[in-house]
Parts: C-alpha cells; structure tokens; sequence
C-alpha cells in the first residue's frame, strides 16, 4: 500500500482546537505552511515536534480563527492539499 502524503487530525489543546498535518515528506513543511496562507479563517500555521509513537518527527499544527468550524476546515484544507498532492505542485 503506498504512503500518503500527508494526514490529518482534529487535536483538542488546552486553548483551543487545533489542525494537525502530519506530512511524508517533512522537506515539504515550508511549501505546505505557505500554500496554508491562502486560508482566510487560518491565524498561523506552526512546524511542531511530535510527540506519540508511529509519527513523523515533526507536524504542522493550524491554529483557526475563533468562531470557525473546524470540522468544514479540516475538510477544506484536505481537500486542497489534495488537489496540491495530485496537481504536482512539488516541483
């Protein structure tokens, strides 16, 4: 079964819900985040350490605006890292 390119979690912190995006290939972090800008209800995308076992060393934790679903988020954001994934936008 071939690898995803990224996965995704609803986290609960003690703030506030946050995004987790756990990419394959962590030397894409910095391409991600910036493609993460256009996101209006996004106020900051963070490259985190994990913490967990059967984890990538390193995620993108999104933190959202306030009042924001995070359930329609999490399903915007992977849908456009989908179509990110799939238009090959790596080069």
């Amino acid at each position: 079964m071939p690898m995803l390119p990224f996965r995704s979690e609803i986290r609960n912190s003690p703030s506030k819900q946050t995004i987790k995006i756990y990419l394959s290939d962590q030397s894409l972090d910095s391409r991600i985040k910036k493609h993460l800008k256009h996101f209006n209800e996004i106020e900051l995308v963070e490259t985190r350490e994990s913490i967990g076992q059967n984890r990538v060393a390193k995620n993108l934790t999104v933190f959202l605006k306030d009042d924001i679903d995070i359930a329609k988020m999490k399903s915007s954001i992977d849908s456009s890292l989908w179509w990110y994934f799939e238009e090959g936008h790596l080069d």
